[in-house]
């Protein structure tokens, strides 16, 4: 919770019915040159896993501008986060004990654009909290990366790690070093050090930016020190930086080059074969140095192939090569069973591939491998909506990546528009995918048992643009197959929105036309104009649902912030969330069914705080 000043005001209540995506948090601001007190304690936003408790802050930013936040706290394991504002999916970095004092955290990092920021301060994991302080700086300008030194094949260089060295986006220091290698060269790379964790990073400059093209931190046997079996892909000069696994940390370190193991001698496997093989310790070496087996098949443009490896012994793990030893997919425990690897791939060209069959960690031992044709993907058959029909999951259907048959099915839609696809079967437990028509498929949303009828499945989903849209029908199983009946439905933009006044109680039906959750339930959304410390007391009770009560608002963007919710705070069943706005705006009531495909009639009430 952070600590702000608050401002009272009053307000009046009108109804709308919108959808909006995942629960964020709302993100207050913090300008460089400030230091918060706050607090991650009961009623903080929580991540959708449950699995901690987070405070946001908002950071305005000039493109390329550097930022060093840093997060004390006595009673928990600190963790900080920033991420673009729209998106708290997928950090651009993170930290957890960088300021090298205990388990407090300093965050570094370098805006790529300009705009606003969210920062997240946490727990490193858990609900526990307590009181925090967090900073935030601007930093210098980066020291100019001085031109690399050059490394040759059988030299060992020794050199340091300081504060006064250039350093990465993410504000780690490094030191780079240059070497030329042909297409398919092996280079063994070693980097020790015992003051400091050692990262290792290999790569290109490419339009003035390093791309980096392979990492270790801890390699086999070699406790925190790094090693790294390199595979030139061209011809061509390559860069080497050596990082510290932490920003805080710096000292000495001896950075060696050699030239790498051969690769493992490839054995021939045709496809349909099955072959039983052994890893040992005299084995060809993978590029993170643990022994590997190579097995190489010959396949055309356009083949679909699956690639199986099952052990008894060890974690297995499988990556594909072209024959120039480009990487083209990896798995660890892609398979159907536990800790087996799986790789589903459509051969981009025809000619030799590489198969590498190795264990997740150093391990040796017995292993099956298995390589089979699978059906190609098909031009999806079209499908209107209002259309019914029937199909069948057969041995000759396209398979996905866990090896289960499917139908695909396309159509069109707009932005905005929300569709429902329902799959029924008596021979299988149904499973549907919606996901973008061009492209490697890839679902935007699923569905398992959303009828809420058995093993059927019922798909609420809201168009994020005009275009075209793949429906996959399929089993959720990878074994099973048999008939299975479609429907397509066109349910319409949102419904317009109604009216209430606070003091007074909204009588409402959640139905099948209302607005969706990610997790396909129902609801009802009330919007309110509020001021700063403005209080409310907000019940949701009913005999049909069991009620499940968001407030939150819509960003310029349409994204849905939520602010607080409650389930069941009045009974078990019942729902009782008391709330203070923020800040002045306008805020949005949602009045839900926790459960999925649950409707029926609620009585909601919307009161000042007494």
């Amino acid at each position: 919770m952070r600590r702000q000043t608050i401002l009272a005001a009053a307000s009046c209540l009108a109804l709308v019915l919108a959808a909006g995506p995942a629960l964020a948090q709302a993100a207050g601001p913090l300008a460089v040159g400030a230091t918060i007190e706050g607090a991650i304690e009961e009623g903080d936003q929580t991540a959708e896993d449950g699995a901690y408790r987070y405070d946001d802050y908002a950071v305005t930013a000039r493109a390329g501008q550097r930022f060093e936040a840093i997060l004390r706290a006595p009673e928990f394991d600190t963790y900080l986060e920033v991420f673009p504002a729209d998106d708290t999916t997928e950090a651009l970095a993170s930290d957890d004990d960088g300021l090298g004092e205990g388990t407090d955290s300093r965050l570094r990092f370098t805006a790529p654009a300009a705009g606003t920021y969210t920062l997240r301060a946490r727990p490193l994991s858990g609900l526990d909290g307590g009181a925090y302080t967090l900073s935030l700086a601007e930093r210098p300008p980066a020291p100019r990366a001085p031109r690399p030194s050059g490394i040759r094949l059988g030299q060992t260089v020794n050199g340091d790690l300081s504060s006064r060295d250039p350093e990465t986006d993410e504000g780690l220091p490094y030191d780079a070093f240059s070497f030329r290698a042909r297409q398919g060269d092996r280079i063994a790379v070693a980097l020790d050090s015992e003051a400091f964790d050692p990262v290792l990073r290999i790569g290109r400059m490419e339009a003035g930016a390093f791309v980096q093209l392979a990492e270790n931190d801890d390699g086999p046997d070699s406790g925190l020190n790094s090693r790294l079996v390199f595979t030139a892909p061209e011809n061509g000069d390559y860069l080497i930086r050596v990082t510290p696994l932490n920003a805080a940390d710096s000292g000495d370190y001896s950075l060696s080059l050699q030239e790498g193991p051969p690769p493992a001698a490839a054995q021939s496997i045709a496809i349909g074969d099955t072959v039983e093989g052994e890893l040992t310790e005299g084995d060809g070496k993978s590029e993170s140095d643990t022994p590997a087996d190579a097995w190489r098949f010959e396949g055309r443009e356009g083949q679909r192939v699956r690639i199986d490896m099952t052990s008894d012994d060890f974690d297995t793990y499988l990556e594909l090569f072209d024959d120039n030893r480009v990487s083209l997919d990896e798995d660890d425990d892609g398979g159907p069973e536990g800790t087996n690897s799986r790789i589903t791939v459509t051969l981009p060209r025809t000619g030799a591939y590489v198969i590498e069959a190795r264990a997740f960690a150093e391990a040796t031992g017995g292993y099956s491998l298995s390589l089979v044709e699978v059906e190609p993907d098909r031009a999806p058959e079209s499908i209107a909506f209002g259309a019914s029909l029937e199909g069948e999951i057969g041995e000759g259907d396209p398979r996905d990546d866990d090896d289960r048959g499917y139908d695909a099915f396309t159509f069109s839609g707009v932005e905005g528009q929300r569709i429902q696809a329902i799959m029924r079967s008596g021979d299988f437990d149904t499973f549907l995918q919606v996901g973008k028509a061009d492209g490697e498929f890839s679902a935007l949303a699923s569905d398992d048992d959303g009828l809420m009828e058995g093993t059927d499945s019922r798909l609420n989903f809201t168009l994020p643009e005009d275009g075209d849209y793949v429906l996959r029908a399929l089993p959720l199983g990878s074994d099973s197959k048999g008939l299975y009946a479609l429907e397509l439905i066109d349910r319409g933009p949102q419904p317009q929105p109604g009216s209430v006044l606070v003091g007074s109680t909204a009588w409402g039906t959640l139905s099948e036309t209302d607005a969706t959750t990610d997790s396909n339930s129902f609801y009802d959304a009330y919007r309110v104009v509020l001021r700063e410390d403005e209080k409310l007391l907000i019940t949701m009770v009913s005999n049909d649902v069991d009620s499940f009560v968001i407030v939150g608002r819509i960003k310029s963007d349409g994204a849905f912030e939520a602010l607080g919710s409650d389930d069941d705070g009045l009974t078990d069943t019942h729902a009782k969330l008391e709330w203070t706005a923020p800040d002045d705006g306008t805020f949005e009531i949602r009045a839900g069914a926790y459960q999925q495909g649950q409707t029926g009639v609620y009585a909601l009430t919307v009161e000042k705080q007494p």
